[in-house]
């Protein structure tokens, strides 16, 4: 199994922290580093300035948002970042959901996910192959636009910059099992949210016969520490955030993820409180087990153990969130 640092996004402002960060992983043989972006930081230029200061680890945006960018933009992003690092980029996408959609990128949020995230990939990989212009009559990405108020005067084209690599490796984050199944088949890898190494069934049974060399690249947060419960509260106010209010109340896609894990009651409370105002009553209300069984914090010697689970499954990658570069260091030991 191999092991990434994952970053995440920004929050008031850049954390000073990251690079130093990233070279500490580097150093001690991690496979990749990855940034993220919700509606603050982007996450391609914290990569740029990361892959200017290291010279092997892999970088993968994690997840980088469709509604931010036509897809041959970001095919644009990617193809420009991996000549800068020498073929060193992954590109993990995500669709996010009606919330940020709708409210931050003031797109409407798809009828059809799974055909636009289809669409989206296709373009992309249009782009990176450059074998022809870029042509697909797509529902909601159509190349050249034909929609009711256009021209006419589109042209296919392909890009001027010749890519770097045609078969640059393409990622998707998905929770639901029919848009994991549908990952399986047109991705290179997968980004789990909220992995539980006892609870493969909840992403439904695609997983049960994965692609060769298919990856799936796990993010936990990573603590060694002596008392479980204190390292359980930052893995708790993170799952506040996102079960509580990264989402409507009527279509939270983490919320209903964490009901297919066996906590349905508690993800409707955590709704509730956060939706309400309570917020920090809505992070004690997220569970101690559910908050462990995606995590690995604890005692060197429990982490061990546990780290015995996520490799006993699917996971190929497993991507620590961890601010602590000791954590980094022991998690490097574990792993080695």
């Amino acid at each position: 199994m191999r092991l990434g640092l994952a970053l995440g996004y920004w929050g008031r402002g850049p954390s000073p922290g990251h690079l130093p960060l990233a070279q500490e992983a580097e150093r001690l043989g991690y496979d990749s580093v990855w940034t993220a972006e919700s509606w603050g930081s982007d996450a391609f230029t914290p990569l740029t300035w990361i892959a200017a200061h290291t010279s092997r680890i892999r970088l993968g945006t994690a997840v980088a948002q469709m509604a931010a960018r036509p897809p041959t933009t970001t095919a644009m992003h990617a193809l420009t970042l991996d000549h800068l690092s020498g073929g060193r980029v992954m590109l993990g996408l995500g669709l996010s959901g009606p919330q940020v959609v709708e409210g931050w990128y003031g797109r409407p949020f798809p009828a059809s996910p799974l055909t636009a995230t289809r669409e989206y990939v296709e373009v992309v990989r249009q782009v990176l192959r450059r074998e022809a212009p870029v042509e697909l009559a797509g529902r909601f990405h159509a190349h050249p636009y034909r929609g009711p108020d256009a021209t006419g005067l589109g042209k296919p084209l392909r890009p001027i910059t010749h890519p770097l690599r045609p078969g640059l490796p393409i990622l998707l984050g998905a929770e639901g099992p029919r848009n994991v199944e549908q990952t399986t088949r047109i991705a290179d890898g997968w980004l789990p949210l909220y992995w539980s190494p006892t609870r493969p069934q909840a992403y439904g049974p695609a997983l049960d016969a994965l692609p060769e060399g298919f990856t799936v690249a796990a993010m936990a947060q990573v603590r060694v520490c002596d008392d479980v419960t204190e390292g359980l509260l930052p893995v708790k106010a993170m799952l506040g955030f996102y079960i509580g209010g990264m989402g409507h109340a009527a279509r939270n896609f983490h919320a209903g993820l964490m009901a297919r894990m066996g906590y349905e009651e508690e993800a409707r409370r955590v709704q509730e409180l956060f939706l309400s105002g309570r917020r920090e009553e809505a992070v004690r209300a997220v569970p101690d087990a559910f908050a462990d069984e995606i995590s690995l914090v604890g005692p060197r010697e429990r982490i061990a153990e546990r780290l015995e689970l996520w490799r006993a499954g699917p996971v190929t990658d497993l991507l620590a969130l961890s601010p602590d570069p000791v954590t980094l260091r022991v998690l490097a030991e574990l792993n080695s």
